[in-house]
């Protein structure tokens, strides 16, 4: 693998150039128009480089998503992306300071699409068989629940051997994900009465009130040793100081390691009782990806990237996290899946968000020697 590495390293400026091109096309998951100018520059890249043209799956809402396949073979490997970001337009730059480059989505995950493309592409240039069929897709909607992709996700996966997923390396150690908690959402709209708040105090029914006991109760089903966190992080509620609230919303977040407990928290959300007489409730969301939960064959994948690590000279380590991504669907499918085979930073989903610019061939060559093991 000394080979591809010193390709990729001869290249680096190169590749950090499609880099930066990839992040200047912002692209946040709400912006359809945008979304799909960014897709427009990754089908660019593959053509430039793998001379690859997109299958384009159109959305009517969300991005369009885009599918590009590589080479010949029975056995099919797929490479899970996604381009889509959580940042408004304009509100991060691109910028290079020392070995680090900035931007929106840079770590999450465009460096992550762009390293797995150089990965193929120096296989490609330097005559390395991969025996395979090479199946990228690249989706638009991953950060809000890739909830227009997850049948196109899992109608790929069913037909490979293996998913590699290049978001990020876990920060500050570069480790490997072979074990992601699921997600869930709920909305919970609360219904009280109204009243004026000096006149009529005694007749109103506080819905920010019977808020305040909610948030309390549903905080309380947060179990560490579990791995189940629940986190309140939206409320809203009243219209005026001067009226008893009629109406509160709260937006919940759950997080699960095994999926029986998004089953049991569900029910329990579901199931949510009126503090205070007369309020209602009314409950929408579930659990809309499940835990990435360790399987024999995640392991084995992890072994086998190990030792392509090794054959680099620098450690590889496995770690389980708390964000989810697509590789959750592909492992609760029973499909081997391996995560964080991205780029190396810090920052996702904030201002600091960054890659290391050393790491990128060093992480594409590690996918390549993954490839060519499989």
């Amino acid at each position: 693998m000394n080979k591809v590495l010193e390709y990729i390293k001869q290249h680096q400026e190169e590749m950090l150039e499609d880099l930066k091109t990839l992040v200047l096309a912002e692209s946040p998951t709400h912006s359809k128009e945008r979304v799909d100018q960014c897709g427009a520059e990754i089908q660019k890249l593959f053509k430039k480089h793998l001379h690859l043209d997109s299958e384009v799956i159109p959305q009517k809402h969300a991005g369009n998503h885009m599918r590009f396949s590589y080479g010949t073979g029975d056995e099919q490997i797929l490479i899970l992306g996604h381009f889509d970001t959580v940042w408004d337009v304009g509100r991060l730059s691109y910028r290079v300071e020392g070995n680090r480059a900035y931007g929106p989505g840079i770590l999450d995950m465009k460096g992550g699409i762009i390293q797995a493309l150089w990965a193929v592409k120096a296989c490609r240039e330097l005559g390395i068989s991969l025996n395979k069929r090479i199946v990228f897709l690249c989706t638009s909607d991953e950060e809000v629940g890739s909830s227009s992709s997850r049948e196109l996700i899992e109608r790929e996966a069913v037909q490979s051997r293996a998913v590699l997923v290049p978001e990020p390396a876990a920060a500050h150690t570069g480790a490997l994900k072979t074990t992601r908690k699921g997600v869930g959402r709920f909305a919970i709209k609360i219904t009280g009465k109204a009243a004026h708040a000096g006149n009529h105090h005694q007749d109103g029914i506080s819905a920010v009130q019977e808020m305040a006991h909610q948030i309390l109760f549903l905080h309380s089903l947060t179990d560490y040793e579990l791995g189940t966190t629940l986190n309140v992080g939206v409320v809203r509620g009243g219209s005026t100081e001067n009226v008893v609230a009629e109406q509160a919303e709260l937006g919940v977040d759950l997080r699960i390691s095994q999926i029986s407990e998004g089953e049991r928290i569900s029910k329990i959300i579901y199931g949510l009782k009126p503090h205070s007489e007369g309020i209602t409730l009314q409950v929408s969301g579930g659990v809309n990806r499940p835990p990435m939960e360790k399987t024999a064959g995640n392991e084995q994948l992890f072994r086998l990237a190990a030792a392509c690590s090794f054959e680099l000279g620098f450690p590889l380590i496995e770690e389980a996290v708390g964000g989810g991504s697509d590789g959750n669907f592909t492992t609760a499918l029973g499909i081997p899946t391996l995560d964080g085979l991205g780029a190396v930073g810090e920052g996702i989903h904030a201002e600091n968000e960054h890659v290391e610019i050393d790491q990128l061939p060093v992480r594409a060559t590690l996918m390549a020697g993954l490839l060519r093991k499989l």
